[in-house]
């Protein structure tokens, strides 16, 4: 078969062997692809993956003397199956999957991986348990995107909505598109986002932003402060000590850029006292080049965090949720510190005080 290769540093087209399904597995043809934003770091910056996938448990890093075949936003059409699968789609039809492999081993990444193909090629493997059907008669090119617009869903998802917060998109490309589109869903408003380019923010209030900001122009904070007023009952009803801060709804702020050193302009450009339980920030990148590594952009965050008395709650990528606690207290905070910071990110962590909060959620895809 044919297919796009990641070789030597270059996309090359080539010429491979057919993948063979494996048990629970499924051979399906490459429909349609999107070249996501990760494919393009990966073509200039795999070593840093590389690197990168070292720290996470259960990540096999790509060897990069080795042939690797991307794409894992992807349309496929059901060509066969491996043993012990039940068939429950017919031949022919259309579907998606999360990029991953189930095997006896665990789960195993699609597409930055020497051993599982990725939809750059003509047909790959897909486990049986993990397809979802493609309804209505939906376009291949369309059902393609399902898997960035998930992206946009689980950081919604994972921002914990309570109703009543305001929140502030930061950049309007596929996946802030995915986010506006899934806070629609959820049914909260304004959704103030700020992009500089025109057609990102024609796109975005298509999508759903009720107010759209040109960052050369408008500081974005200051647009979301003006529609995020507490009404006359909301500042009634505030405590004594909150009547004295800003009187101003919860922000809810999604970095979905990922440029250098954005992140650390979010949490100084971020309203301080929105609310009782604090800022929650949400981003969609990893937090690659504020640190060349994750343990390098742990510091960096918890860093900034500890000069403003702030907690962080973290959740590295999308398999794991965990928490790592930051708050004033000095007398815990040197004890996390001997700790390690290993042990205070263990999902299910009991450092929930949310009355001065920001929670970080990185949902990157490498």
């Amino acid at each position: 078969m044919r297919a796009a290769i990641f070789r030597n540093g270059e996309i090359v087209v080539d010429e491979m062997p057919e993948p063979k399904a494996g048990p629970g597995m499924v051979l399906v043809k490459s429909l349609a692809c999107g070249i996501c934003g990760s494919d393009l770091h990966a073509r200039k910056h795999a070593h840093r993956m590389v690197e990168l996938a070292k720290h996470f448990p259960g990540r096999k890093p790509m060897d990069l003397s080795r042939d690797v075949v991307f794409g894992h936003e992807f349309c496929c059409e059901v060509l066969d199956y491996g043993p012990g699968t039940t068939g429950k789609f017919k031949p022919g039809t259309k579907v998606c999957s999360l990029p991953a492999l189930l095997t006896a081993e665990g789960p195993q990444g699609i597409g930055y991986s020497n051993d599982n193909v990725g939809a750059y090629a003509e047909r790959m493997l897909l486990s049986e348990a993990l397809l979802l059907e493609v309804p209505n008669g939906l376009a291949a090119e369309h059902a393609a995107l399902t898997e960035p617009l998930a992206v946009g869903v689980h950081a919604v998802a994972k921002a914990n909505i309570r109703g009543g917060e305001v929140p502030l998109v930061i950049g309007c490309g596929p996946v802030g598109l995915a986010v506006i589109a899934a806070l629609k869903i959820r049914g909260l408003h304004p959704i103030v986002a700020a992009d500089y380019s025109p057609a990102r923010r024609a796109l975005a209030e298509k999508l759903g932003a009720d107010v759209v900001v040109d960052p050369a122009r408008t500081q974005p904070y200051a647009t979301w402060a003006e529609h995020a007023q507490m009404s006359p009952e909301e500042k009634a009803a505030r405590p004594p000590l909150q009547a004295l801060l800003p009187a101003l709804k919860p922000a809810l702020i999604f970095e979905c850029v990922g440029v250098p050193g954005l992140i650390q302009q979010v949490f100084e450009g971020a309203p301080r006292y929105a609310h009782r339980r604090g800022r929650r920030l949400h981003g969609n990148r990893p937090l690659r080049a504020d640190a060349r590594n994750p343990q390098g952009a742990q510091r960096s965050v918890r860093a900034g965090l500890h000069a403003r008395g702030i907690r962080l709650f973290a959740a590295p990528d999308r398999g794991r949720a965990g928490r790592c606690g930051l708050d004033g207290d000095r007398q815990r905070r040197h004890r996390r510190r001997r700790q390690g910071v290993r042990r205070s990110c263990q999902p299910g962590s009991a450092h929930q005080d949310h009355r001065r909060a920001v929670a970080v959620i990185v949902v990157g895809a490498a």
